[in-house]
């Protein structure tokens, strides 16, 4: 029998047709809202990392951000934002991808990390998987040595999996 979803999960809620019709967000803001909630699920995302060496965790704009640079400071390490276009100063690499809804892309400072630097890759959710393959891709184009991804939740049935690169680990805390 499967394990029941940890508590702090209920607090994590579905609001349809944003932010385009057919689109099911999956909002965090009140799992982040509640302390001791948001203790409990840094503390489960860190968990498979913890004493692997992560010296950075690189978080996708926006709410990989905010996972990111806390699950940063639980792992002792440093923080790296991945971000739209144009909100990066200096030179930067940039990758393009697909979304669910549209075409996006991602940039990094060019100079964000040392060649090698042990790095995490963090995001909200993975959903159709190309936001999460696009950030791989910029890390190791930067020189980054990747050490897998974070997700808080994992939409299965997009399959977003099968994008990630089959040599490195993916952890998902919830699948849905």
């Amino acid at each position: 029998m499967p394990n029941p979803p940890p508590a702090w999960s209920r607090l994590i809620r579905d609001v349809a047709d944003f932010p385009s019709p057919g689109i099911v967000f999956r909002d965090i803001a009140p799992l982040l809202a509640d302390p001791d909630a948001f203790a409990a699920m840094l503390q489960a995302l860190a968990a498979p990392w913890c004493g692997q060496g992560i010296r950075a965790v690189a978080g996708i704009e926006s709410r990989g951000f905010i996972l990111g640079a806390a699950l940063a400071r639980e792992l002792d390490a440093g923080f790296v934002p991945l971000r739209k276009p144009g909100k990066l100063p200096g030179a930067v690499l940039e990758e393009a991808y697909a979304l669910e809804y549209g075409q996006d892309r991602l940039q990094m400072q060019a100079d964000a990390l040392p060649t090698g630097t042990r790095v995490l890759l963090v995001d909200d959710v993975l959903a159709t998987g190309g936001t999460l393959a696009a950030a791989a891709r910029v890390l190791r184009r930067q020189g980054a040595q990747l050490a897998g991804a974070a997700v808080l939740v994992e939409l299965a049935a997009l399959q977003g999996r099968g994008r990630w690169p089959a040599d490195l680990p993916l952890q998902s805390l919830l699948l849905l």
